[in-house]
């Protein structure tokens, strides 16, 4: 008898972002596509989906579905690690060139997936016109961003459609 793998169900999203050690302008336009390759490269290696992928000169912001089986510091730490690594052997052969050790990760739904998607995909005009959003600019600060909650129950209208909403 054949045994059948079943995957989990899962709708993981995250909002991800962190810079270069001390803010240090390195990714430059001949190293940010390179170092974009290499994120995107070793996130899909690790079973992750990239939705979004962009940065200026000092951070990176990633939108991405990480499978349950890893925890997102150690996603984070894998992709930080092996991309200075390369990194460092193709543009940096003093090792200048370091992810600082803090980082950012935000969850949230299906239903806001195409809002962080564009949000990332205009980082650079965000920081020309200056529209960015703090709070998902930080690396640093406290483990939990504290927010009123919001009151649900179970059967409530609103709740329940969007989650019915999910199966279409």
């Amino acid at each position: 008898m054949v045994k059948e793998e079943f995957m989990p169900y899962v709708q993981l999203f995250y909002h991800l972002v962190w810079a270069t050690k001390y803010r240090a302008p390195l990714l430059t336009p001949s190293v940010e596509p390179t170092a974009h390759r290499l994120i995107r490269a070793k996130a899909e290696a690790l079973g992750a989906w990239v939705y979004a992928l962009d940065g200026i000169d000092d951070h990176i912001h990633l939108v991405v579905s990480i499978p349950p089986k890893l925890a997102v510091a150690t996603f984070v730490g894998q992709i930080k690690g092996a991309s200075s690594a390369q990194i460092n052997k193709l543009y940096f052969y003093d090792g200048q060139f370091s992810w600082q050790d803090e980082y950012g990760a935000f969850s949230f739904d299906r239903q806001r997936l195409p809002n962080f998607v564009a949000y990332v995909q205009g980082q650079k005009a965000h920081h020309l016109d200056s529209t960015t959003i703090p709070v998902l600019e930080r690396d640093d600060g406290p483990y939990a961003i504290q927010e009123h909650p919001i009151v649900y129950g179970y059967d409530d209208p609103q709740w329940r459609s969007s989650l019915e909403s999910l199966l279409d």
